[in-house]
């Protein structure tokens, strides 16, 4: 089984890469992929509930909601972006969990493939 870490680093708004990184995600896991999601940079930015409406984007982020439904269940956010973008991973729809550098370290290291949108 190969173990993929998907990095998001840009904001949902403005872009497709946030979705195009949740769409690899999903697709992953079906093909029994070993998925970790971190969010850091702007990426954090996906992780607040967010209304679709009032960015002007279709409401994809609700879908980060199925991720323990194709067990992706390692799920984290750089605890200096969160910090650095007055983000609270605690407003997140879906389980986050908060992590340091070393901590990010270790999982690139760990990956098989890091990809990064």
């Amino acid at each position: 089984m190969k173990k993929l870490l998907i990095i998001f680093r840009h904001s949902p708004q403005g872009g497709s890469a946030s979705r195009e990184g949740l769409d690899v995600a999903l697709l992953s896991a079906t093909f029994e992929q070993q998925v970790t999601i971190l969010f850091c940079d702007e990426g954090v930015y996906n992780l607040p509930k967010q209304q679709a409406a009032l960015t002007g984007n279709r409401d994809f982020l609700s879908t980060f909601k199925a991720l323990p439904m194709y067990d992706i269940d390692n799920v984290y956010a750089c605890q200096s972006s969160l910090k650095r973008y007055g983000v609270d991973a605690g407003q997140s729809p879906f389980s986050v969990d908060v992590i340091n550098e070393a901590a990010i370290k270790q999982q690139i290291n760990q990956a098989d493939e890091v990809l990064v949108f």
